[in-house]
């Protein structure tokens, strides 16, 4: 068996850090987003009052949108260097993971509690009536609607997020990085914040499509905020990179997925 060259050892840790990074992040912000948290009481403001098909609602995100910039700026910097093909690979790997993840939490929260453990967290720090057992599952077991919810629109937008970038990179060849990643995260992520509400909490849940729309339309106002701010840390992604693996073979790399993601 001939010997693994040093480049391709070095091609080959960059895309397992790159996976380990997106496929983590990924994770966290499923088992986080259940929870909705309010912009106004973070920065103690008043109500946003935002008017959706007649209704009023406040500014409202996801919890998983937090850290849901590190998934779509590693997903720029894996199909910058691997292509269409590497973003495709990590996606299902990720998909997989999050529904092994799932299954885990599913066989969990269905075991017995401890009666001893049930009784020494009866109550709450003001002495409230508490039950951590149903605490626990209500957090954990999020539901099938999410977990179908999820899934479709990660994929549909990963999918989507790869074509655009390369569809973009067609255009503007190695030049303007910042058009292509950020152009094709606010087209993907458009997509993901709608369908994944739509199907978790409206067609499965109780949400009211005004309240989906509202939701949806912040989570994207704050991706693409963020999209933006973070264009900096692209660069200077890229600048680390190519000095990993060297200004030759990092262009090498750059092309060979230029070509694959064209065929």
């Amino acid at each position: 068996m001939a010997p693994t060259s040093t480049s391709e050892k070095k091609r080959t840790q960059l895309f397992l850090i790159l996976s380990g990074i997106f496929i983590s992040n990924a994770l966290l912000a499923e088992l986080i987003g259940v929870k909705i948290f309010s912009g106004e009481a973070l920065f103690g403001l008043p109500g946003a009052q935002i008017n959706v098909l007649g209704a009023a609602y406040d500014f409202n995100l996801t919890a998983g949108v937090i850290i849901w910039p590190v998934v779509f700026i590693t997903t720029d910097i894996i199909n910058e260097y691997f292509g269409k093909e590497g973003v495709k690979k990590v996606s299902i790997l990720t998909v997989l993971l999050i529904l092994y993840a799932f299954l885990v939490i599913t066989i969990v929260t269905g075991l017995p509690p401890a009666q001893f453990w049930v009784d020494l967290n009866s109550k709450d720090p003001q002495g409230n009536p508490f039950n951590i057992d149903f605490a626990y599952n209500s957090i954990y077991r999020q539901g099938l609607g999410i977990i179908i919810g999820s899934m479709v629109a990660f994929l549909v937008s990963q999918f989507l997020d790869a074509t655009v970038f390369h569809w973009f990179r067609h255009y503007t060849g190695s030049r303007m990085i910042w058009l292509r990643a950020t152009g094709s995260t606010l087209i993907s992520q458009l997509i993901d914040s709608v369908v994944v509400l739509f199907v978790a909490f409206y067609l499965f849940g109780n949400w009211t499509i005004g309240l989906v729309l509202s939701v949806a339309f912040i989570n994207y106002i704050y991706k693409f905020a963020i999209a933006i701010i973070l264009t900096p840390v692209l660069y200077l992604a890229h600048y680390l990179i190519d000095g990993y693996l060297g200004h030759q073979q990092a262009e090498t790399l750059i092309e060979e997925a230029a070509v694959e993601s064209e065929n």
